[in-house]
Protein backbone atom coordinates (compact mmCIF):
# COMPACT_ATOMS: atom_id res chain seq x y z
CA UNK A 1 0.00 0.00 0.00
CA UNK A 2 1.40 3.67 -0.94
CA UNK A 3 1.77 5.85 1.89
CA UNK A 4 3.32 8.68 3.72
CA UNK A 5 4.47 7.04 6.88
CA UNK A 6 5.89 9.58 9.95
CA UNK A 7 8.87 7.35 11.87
CA UNK A 8 10.29 10.68 13.27
CA UNK A 9 9.57 14.17 13.55
CA UNK A 10 10.19 15.66 10.49
CA UNK A 11 9.48 18.68 8.20
CA UNK A 12 6.49 17.10 5.99
CA UNK A 13 9.04 18.07 2.72
CA UNK A 14 11.37 15.26 3.99
CA UNK A 15 8.94 12.77 3.89
CA UNK A 16 9.00 9.79 1.24
CA UNK A 17 5.65 8.38 -0.53
CA UNK A 18 6.14 4.41 0.60
CA UNK A 19 4.92 1.95 -1.87
CA UNK A 20 5.14 -1.26 1.00
CA UNK A 21 3.31 0.25 3.60
CA UNK A 22 1.05 -2.30 5.91
CA UNK A 23 -2.81 -2.12 5.14
CA UNK A 24 -4.88 -1.23 8.16
CA UNK A 25 -6.58 -3.35 10.39
CA UNK A 26 -9.84 -2.33 11.62
CA UNK A 27 -10.58 -2.38 15.32
CA UNK A 28 -13.58 -1.91 17.36
CA UNK A 29 -16.11 0.49 15.93
CA UNK A 30 -13.44 0.64 12.61
CA UNK A 31 -14.52 0.34 8.84
CA UNK A 32 -11.67 0.19 6.32
CA UNK A 33 -12.11 2.88 3.47
CA UNK A 34 -10.85 2.36 0.12
CA UNK A 35 -9.13 6.64 -0.11
CA UNK A 36 -10.12 8.53 -3.49
CA UNK A 37 -9.60 11.57 -2.45
CA UNK A 38 -7.73 13.59 0.63
CA UNK A 39 -7.24 17.30 2.22
CA UNK A 40 -4.38 18.71 2.82
CA UNK A 41 -4.62 21.00 6.43
CA UNK A 42 -2.09 23.26 8.01
CA UNK A 43 -2.22 21.12 10.48
CA UNK A 44 -0.80 18.16 8.95
CA UNK A 45 2.58 20.32 8.29
CA UNK A 46 3.05 20.66 12.13
CA UNK A 47 2.22 17.25 13.06
CA UNK A 48 4.90 16.00 11.04
CA UNK A 49 7.44 17.94 12.93
CA UNK A 50 5.49 17.17 16.43
CA UNK A 51 3.99 20.53 16.73
CA UNK A 52 0.37 19.66 16.77
CA UNK A 53 -1.36 18.64 19.62
CA UNK A 54 -2.60 15.37 18.26
CA UNK A 55 0.65 13.21 18.54
CA UNK A 56 0.06 10.05 17.16
CA UNK A 57 2.89 7.26 18.81
CA UNK A 58 5.12 6.53 15.59
CA UNK A 59 5.10 5.01 12.79
CA UNK A 60 1.96 6.47 11.76
CA UNK A 61 0.80 8.18 8.16
CA UNK A 62 -0.08 11.37 8.12
CA UNK A 63 -3.71 12.97 6.58
CA UNK A 64 -6.56 13.11 8.47
CA UNK A 65 -9.68 13.74 5.72
CA UNK A 66 -10.76 11.61 2.78
CA UNK A 67 -13.67 11.07 0.96
CA UNK A 68 -14.07 6.94 -0.31
CA UNK A 69 -15.89 3.98 -0.03
CA UNK A 70 -16.24 1.31 2.35
CA UNK A 71 -13.49 -1.14 1.39
CA UNK A 72 -14.80 -4.70 -0.13
CA UNK A 73 -14.55 -7.34 2.47
CA UNK A 74 -14.14 -4.48 5.55
CA UNK A 75 -15.43 -5.59 8.89
CA UNK A 76 -19.17 -3.60 9.56
CA UNK A 77 -19.06 -3.20 13.16
CA UNK A 78 -22.55 -3.76 15.15
CA UNK A 79 -25.35 -0.79 14.76
CA UNK A 80 -22.90 0.40 11.57
CA UNK A 81 -25.30 2.06 8.57
CA UNK A 82 -22.59 1.10 6.11
CA UNK A 83 -21.86 -1.38 4.03
CA UNK A 84 -18.70 -2.31 0.97
CA UNK A 85 -18.82 0.22 -1.64
CA UNK A 86 -20.81 3.02 0.19
CA UNK A 87 -19.42 6.42 -0.64
CA UNK A 88 -18.29 8.33 2.37
CA UNK A 89 -16.04 11.28 3.83
CA UNK A 90 -14.78 12.14 7.01
CA UNK A 91 -11.63 12.28 9.64
CA UNK A 92 -9.30 9.77 10.38
CA UNK A 93 -5.23 9.45 11.02
CA UNK A 94 -4.01 8.22 7.94
CA UNK A 95 -5.09 9.81 5.06
CA UNK A 96 -2.58 10.17 2.55
CA UNK A 97 -2.38 7.10 1.85
CA UNK A 98 -4.59 4.21 -0.33
CA UNK A 99 -6.56 3.02 2.47
CA UNK A 100 -7.38 4.23 5.42
CA UNK A 101 -9.02 2.58 8.91
CA UNK A 102 -12.01 5.19 10.14
CA UNK A 103 -14.54 4.60 13.14
CA UNK A 104 -17.76 4.54 11.32
CA UNK A 105 -19.27 7.50 13.98
CA UNK A 106 -16.64 9.64 11.90
CA UNK A 107 -17.61 8.95 8.97
CA UNK A 108 -20.55 10.37 6.74
CA UNK A 109 -21.77 9.19 3.66
CA UNK A 110 -21.28 11.55 0.69
CA UNK A 111 -24.34 13.28 -1.16
CA UNK A 112 -24.66 12.01 -4.30
CA UNK A 113 -24.15 15.69 -5.87
CA UNK A 114 -20.47 16.25 -4.41
CA UNK A 115 -17.47 14.39 -6.29
CA UNK A 116 -14.61 12.65 -4.05
CA UNK A 117 -12.76 15.51 -4.52
CA UNK A 118 -15.50 18.06 -3.00
CA UNK A 119 -16.36 15.60 -0.33
CA UNK A 120 -12.64 15.40 0.87
CA UNK A 121 -12.46 18.74 2.32
CA UNK A 122 -15.91 18.65 4.11
CA UNK A 123 -15.16 17.66 7.51
CA UNK A 124 -13.39 20.11 9.27
CA UNK A 125 -13.85 23.59 7.53
CA UNK A 126 -17.58 23.57 7.16
CA UNK A 127 -18.78 22.36 10.84
CA UNK A 128 -16.10 24.74 12.43
CA UNK A 129 -17.42 27.75 10.35
CA UNK A 130 -20.99 26.58 11.01
CA UNK A 131 -20.68 26.32 14.12
CA UNK A 132 -18.72 29.56 15.10
CA UNK A 133 -21.43 31.33 12.79
CA UNK A 134 -24.43 29.98 13.94
CA UNK A 135 -23.86 28.24 17.25
CA UNK A 136 -21.18 30.64 18.57
CA UNK A 137 -22.47 34.20 17.10
CA UNK A 138 -25.85 33.94 16.63
CA UNK A 139 -25.31 35.26 13.09
CA UNK A 140 -28.91 36.30 11.89
CA UNK A 141 -29.91 37.78 8.27
CA UNK A 142 -29.04 41.16 7.86
CA UNK A 143 -25.93 41.50 10.08
CA UNK A 144 -22.24 42.65 8.59
CA UNK A 145 -19.38 39.52 8.71
CA UNK A 146 -15.93 40.68 8.47
CA UNK A 147 -14.10 37.43 7.08
CA UNK A 148 -9.92 37.23 7.71
CA UNK A 149 -7.72 35.16 5.54
CA UNK A 150 -11.20 35.03 3.83
CA UNK A 151 -9.64 32.84 0.77
CA UNK A 152 -8.54 29.99 3.25
CA UNK A 153 -9.94 26.84 3.70
CA UNK A 154 -11.82 27.53 5.95
CA UNK A 155 -12.41 31.33 5.04
CA UNK A 156 -14.08 30.58 1.76
CA UNK A 157 -16.49 28.30 3.80
CA UNK A 158 -17.41 31.45 6.32
CA UNK A 159 -17.94 33.83 3.32
CA UNK A 160 -20.57 31.41 1.56
CA UNK A 161 -22.15 30.36 4.82
CA UNK A 162 -22.84 33.96 6.07
CA UNK A 163 -24.10 34.92 2.78
CA UNK A 164 -26.53 31.33 2.92
CA UNK A 165 -27.36 32.65 6.39
CA UNK A 166 -28.57 36.31 5.10
CA UNK A 167 -25.67 38.39 5.88
CA UNK A 168 -23.22 40.97 4.66
CA UNK A 169 -19.85 39.69 3.67
CA UNK A 170 -16.44 41.85 3.54
CA UNK A 171 -13.54 39.67 2.77
CA UNK A 172 -10.28 40.36 3.82
CA UNK A 173 -7.14 38.89 2.47
CA UNK A 174 -3.73 39.96 1.42
CA UNK A 175 -3.46 40.05 -2.37
CA UNK A 176 -5.68 40.70 -4.82
CA UNK A 177 -6.01 37.52 -6.59
CA UNK A 178 -7.29 36.61 -3.13
CA UNK A 179 -9.74 39.09 -3.16
CA UNK A 180 -10.93 37.94 -6.66
CA UNK A 181 -11.16 34.24 -5.48
CA UNK A 182 -13.25 35.96 -2.72
CA UNK A 183 -15.43 37.33 -4.73
CA UNK A 184 -15.41 34.69 -7.67
CA UNK A 185 -16.23 31.76 -5.74
CA UNK A 186 -17.26 33.01 -2.21
CA UNK A 187 -19.87 35.89 -3.47
CA UNK A 188 -18.42 38.23 -1.15
CA UNK A 189 -20.41 41.76 -1.20
CA UNK A 190 -17.10 43.26 -0.40
CA UNK A 191 -13.43 42.89 -0.25
CA UNK A 192 -10.81 45.01 1.97
CA UNK A 193 -6.54 44.28 1.38
CA UNK A 194 -5.22 43.91 5.11
CA UNK A 195 -2.05 44.35 4.33
CA UNK A 196 -2.68 48.09 3.51
CA UNK A 197 -2.04 50.78 6.49
CA UNK A 198 -5.64 51.80 7.88
CA UNK A 199 -7.55 48.88 6.13
CA UNK A 200 -9.60 49.21 9.12
CA UNK A 201 -11.36 52.70 7.56
CA UNK A 202 -12.18 50.92 4.37
CA UNK A 203 -14.50 48.63 6.64
CA UNK A 204 -15.93 51.37 8.62
CA UNK A 205 -17.08 53.27 5.40
CA UNK A 206 -18.61 50.22 3.58
CA UNK A 207 -20.79 49.80 6.75
CA UNK A 208 -21.51 53.35 7.51
CA UNK A 209 -19.27 54.07 10.14
CA UNK A 210 -20.83 50.96 12.26
CA UNK A 211 -18.28 48.74 12.32
CA UNK A 212 -18.67 44.41 11.82
CA UNK A 213 -21.22 42.47 13.58
CA UNK A 214 -19.41 39.73 13.86
CA UNK A 215 -15.10 39.14 12.87
CA UNK A 216 -14.44 35.41 11.69
CA UNK A 217 -10.81 35.11 12.55
CA UNK A 218 -8.97 31.69 11.33
CA UNK A 219 -5.55 33.23 10.97
CA UNK A 220 -4.63 35.69 14.02
CA UNK A 221 -5.58 39.11 13.19
CA UNK A 222 -8.36 39.33 16.02
CA UNK A 223 -6.78 42.83 17.63
CA UNK A 224 -6.19 44.54 14.20
CA UNK A 225 -9.97 43.90 13.65
CA UNK A 226 -11.47 44.98 16.79
CA UNK A 227 -10.88 48.57 15.35
CA UNK A 228 -13.61 47.92 13.16
CA UNK A 229 -15.86 45.97 14.96
CA UNK A 230 -19.37 47.22 16.07
CA UNK A 231 -20.96 47.97 19.56
CA UNK A 232 -22.18 44.82 21.14
CA UNK A 233 -20.15 43.14 18.01
CA UNK A 234 -18.77 39.41 18.95
CA UNK A 235 -15.71 38.20 17.20
CA UNK A 236 -14.84 34.36 16.88
CA UNK A 237 -11.14 33.51 17.50
CA UNK A 238 -11.06 30.18 15.01
CA UNK A 239 -6.92 29.24 14.63
CA UNK A 240 -3.66 31.43 14.75
CA UNK A 241 -2.68 29.82 11.17
CA UNK A 242 0.16 33.01 10.94
CA UNK A 243 2.25 31.52 13.62
CA UNK A 244 1.50 33.71 16.47
CA UNK A 245 -1.32 33.46 19.43
CA UNK A 246 -2.39 36.90 19.89
CA UNK A 247 -2.87 38.66 23.18
CA UNK A 248 -5.74 41.06 23.45
CA UNK A 249 -6.38 44.81 24.52
CA UNK A 250 -9.11 43.76 27.41
CA UNK A 251 -9.77 47.78 27.38
CA UNK A 252 -11.56 47.87 24.11
CA UNK A 253 -13.53 44.39 24.82
CA UNK A 254 -14.60 46.44 28.01
CA UNK A 255 -15.51 50.03 26.18
CA UNK A 256 -16.72 48.53 23.09
CA UNK A 257 -18.66 45.96 24.92
CA UNK A 258 -18.23 42.72 22.56
CA UNK A 259 -17.68 39.60 22.95
CA UNK A 260 -14.96 37.19 22.07
CA UNK A 261 -15.28 33.45 21.32
CA UNK A 262 -13.35 30.64 20.23
CA UNK A 263 -14.82 27.83 18.48
CA UNK A 264 -12.93 24.27 18.38
CA UNK A 265 -14.84 22.15 16.24
CA UNK A 266 -12.70 18.97 17.99
CA UNK A 267 -13.69 19.50 21.25
CA UNK A 268 -17.34 18.68 20.34
CA UNK A 269 -16.77 14.94 20.00
CA UNK A 270 -16.17 14.28 23.44
CA UNK A 271 -17.91 17.81 25.22
CA UNK A 272 -21.00 18.45 23.10
CA UNK A 273 -21.60 14.85 20.85
CA UNK A 274 -25.43 15.93 20.53
CA UNK A 275 -24.63 18.66 18.67
CA UNK A 276 -22.36 17.29 15.92
CA UNK A 277 -25.70 15.34 13.55
CA UNK A 278 -27.73 18.84 13.79
CA UNK A 279 -24.81 20.53 12.52
CA UNK A 280 -24.63 18.11 9.65
CA UNK A 281 -28.13 17.52 9.14
CA UNK A 282 -27.92 21.48 8.41
CA UNK A 283 -24.93 21.32 6.25
CA UNK A 284 -25.99 18.62 4.07
CA UNK A 285 -29.45 20.36 3.74
CA UNK A 286 -27.75 23.32 2.34
CA UNK A 287 -25.58 21.50 0.31
CA UNK A 288 -28.54 19.59 -1.52
CA UNK A 289 -30.45 22.92 -2.28
CA UNK A 290 -27.12 24.09 -4.06
CA UNK A 291 -27.12 27.53 -1.86
CA UNK A 292 -23.91 26.32 -0.82
CA UNK A 293 -20.82 24.16 -2.54
CA UNK A 294 -17.08 23.25 -1.83
CA UNK A 295 -14.50 25.48 -3.26
CA UNK A 296 -11.36 23.60 -4.17
CA UNK A 297 -7.82 25.04 -5.32
CA UNK A 298 -7.44 24.91 -9.01
CA UNK A 299 -4.51 21.99 -8.92
CA UNK A 300 -5.57 18.73 -7.84
CA UNK A 301 -2.44 16.86 -6.04
CA UNK A 302 -1.55 13.80 -6.98
CA UNK A 303 -0.67 11.31 -4.32
CA UNK A 304 3.33 11.71 -4.94
CA UNK A 305 2.84 15.18 -4.90
CA UNK A 306 1.41 16.12 -1.05
CA UNK A 307 4.74 17.04 -0.17
CA UNK A 308 4.23 19.53 -3.06
CA UNK A 309 1.40 20.73 -1.76
CA UNK A 310 1.92 20.79 1.96
CA UNK A 311 4.46 23.41 0.35
CA UNK A 312 2.40 25.47 -1.61
CA UNK A 313 -0.01 25.60 1.70
CA UNK A 314 2.77 26.68 4.16
CA UNK A 315 3.96 29.26 1.68
CA UNK A 316 0.07 30.62 1.55
CA UNK A 317 -0.02 30.09 -1.93
CA UNK A 318 -2.86 28.63 -2.07
CA UNK A 319 -6.96 28.97 -1.73
CA UNK A 320 -10.06 26.93 -1.05
CA UNK A 321 -9.50 23.84 -0.22
CA UNK A 322 -6.06 21.47 -1.46
CA UNK A 323 -7.30 18.45 -2.59
CA UNK A 324 -4.85 14.83 -3.35
CA UNK A 325 -6.43 12.81 -5.27
CA UNK A 326 -5.48 9.71 -4.59
CA UNK A 327 -7.31 7.19 -7.64
CA UNK A 328 -10.06 7.92 -9.84
CA UNK A 329 -13.55 7.24 -9.29
CA UNK A 330 -13.48 4.39 -12.39
CA UNK A 331 -9.76 3.47 -11.43
CA UNK A 332 -9.75 -0.28 -10.75
CA UNK A 333 -8.57 -0.80 -7.26
CA UNK A 334 -5.86 -3.37 -7.23
CA UNK A 335 -4.45 -4.53 -3.66
CA UNK A 336 -0.50 -4.94 -3.22
CA UNK A 337 0.93 -7.95 -2.40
Amino acid sequence: MRAYVVNEWVHPSQLKLVDNAPEPEATGDEIIVDVYSSALNFFDILQAQGKYQVKPPFPFTLGAEFAGKVAKGSPIPKGCPYKPGDRVFGNAQGCFADKVAVKWQDATRLPDNLTFDQGAGLYITWPTSYEALVGRAELKPGETVLVNAAAGGVGIVAVQLAKALGATVIAAAGSQSKLDICKTYGGADYTVDYTTENWQKEVLRITNGKGVDVVYDPVGRIADSLKCIAFKGRALVIGFAAGQIEKLPLNIVLLKNITVMGLHWGLYAYKEPSRIPIVWEELLGLFASGRIKPVLYDKIFSLDEVTVGLDALERRKTWGKVIVRIKDEKQRIVAKL
